[in-house]
């Protein structure tokens, strides 16, 4: 590992005090956010704003370390993926999904997750590590590079193709706090991505402390994967749901309300056949989310190999979408993107090792039977 200063690792308040220690005023922080973010810049002697000394000093003291691809693959609907090498066995993947009106970037972080998740091929792999903030803010600054997405105009009229950002790849985000806080904040500074908090979506399993810190030092958009409509359902997909039952994390979402950039909560809903896609399992969500202002994401299931789960069908999955509907709750189906290279929701885990021996214990599915019998027809 370089001893050089990787300063995709500084937001604007690091990126000062590293400038202040070698003597260096505040703007020319904000200069090197602006020429590194906005302009998609490694190379130090192209920073032309900057004194000569100063470029010479980046040149021994610092870097912008690149994650290097271990792949880069692109769906026959548009979809991108790039496996990222992060180091010691372990990679990251990260998803470029084009759209006529917007183009959206899934960021990792965490290479690997502990959450485990039953219908989430990452937790198969196990828990490698945290992401820091350079690698989580990098994934950004890798895609707008690849995809030719920073126009060679210099600082002032950079174009992007990048207009949204969910944190919805692999990991969870809230379980790697400091350095999502960092990437988020670098990632709405004018001076580096300018992205609305409206347009930057963070979505977490449920960790409620957390939850309650993201409200008060940078509330983006938030997205909870619920996915169950009662505590026993939810305790066997999301084994979190031990330690926040859907009481406590409805309350944290209604707290996160006071002051999220949109008046709704997202929740996410992977739609598995026989398990939690009843006409009673959604009448029983309309019951639970009664006080929480929100919408309904409805993901259909993608399979992977061992997940020992089957998804909806679509028509079950309309009629469930309409149960909510008719509730007065928004509801929306998600297009699935990128299933041909193992980019759609669910399917990221990359080449990399199974920490967990959880495909030896993968057809446990008959608790998750037993939990959605509980709810009454």
């Amino acid at each position: 590992m370089s001893s050089r200063t990787n300063l995709l690792d500084l937001d604007a308040e690091a990126m000062t005090v590293w400038c202040a220690a070698r003597g260096e005023k505040a703007f020319r922080a904000t200069q090197l956010l602006q020429w590194i973010h906005r302009a998609g810049l490694s190379d130090f002697a192209a920073m032309t704003t900057l004194a000569r000394s100063l470029r010479e000093q980046l040149e021994r003291d610092a870097e912008v370390r690149e994650l290097p691809p271990r792949s880069d693959h692109t769906s026959s609907d548009g979809t991108r993926k790039w496996l990222l090498d992060v180091g010691q066995g372990n990679a990251v993947e990260t998803v470029f999904i084009p759209e006529t009106s917007r183009g959206t970037l899934c960021i990792s972080t965490q290479a690997g997750c502990a959450v485990n998740c039953r219908f989430c091929s990452t937790g198969k792999q196990g828990f490698g590590r945290n992401l820091t903030t350079g690698e989580i803010i990098g994934q950004l600054w890798l895609a707008n590079r690849r995809l030719g997405a920073v126009a060679a105009r210099g600082v002032e009229n950079g174009e992007r193709a990048i207009s949204n950002v969910v944190l919805m790849g692999m990991g969870e985000p809230l379980l790697n706090y400091q350095p999502v806080l960092s990437a988020l904040r670098l990632m709405l500074d004018d001076n580096a991505y300018g992205l609305s908090r409206r347009r930057v979506t963070l979505s977490t399993s449920g960790v409620v402390p957390m939850m309650d810190r993201l409200r008060d030092d940078c509330p983006v958009a938030l997205a909870v994967s619920l996915h169950a409509s009662n505590d026993a359902l939810r305790d066997e997909l999301v084994p979190l749901n031990r330690k926040y039952p859907l009481r406590t994390l409805l309350a944290a979402c209604n707290r996160y309300l006071d002051r999220a950039p949109r008046d709704f909560i997202t929740f996410e809903h992977v739609m598995l056949d026989g398990i939690n896609d009843s006409d009673a399992h959604a009448r029983e969500l309309v019951a639970l989310v009664r006080d929480t202002p929100c919408k309904f994401n409805l993901i259909p299931f993608n399979a992977f190999p061992g997940a020992g789960l089957q998804g909806s069908p679509r028509t079950r999955i309309r009629a469930f979408g309409d149960v909510l509907l008719q509730a007065g709750i928004v509801t929306t189906i998600r297009k699935t993107r990128g299933d041909d290279i193992d980019a759609a929701c669910g399917q990221l885990a990359g080449t990399v090792r199974d920490r967990t021996g959880l495909a030896a214990r993968s057809a446990r599915i008959v608790p998750l039977v037993a939990a959605s019998a509980t709810v009454s027809a």
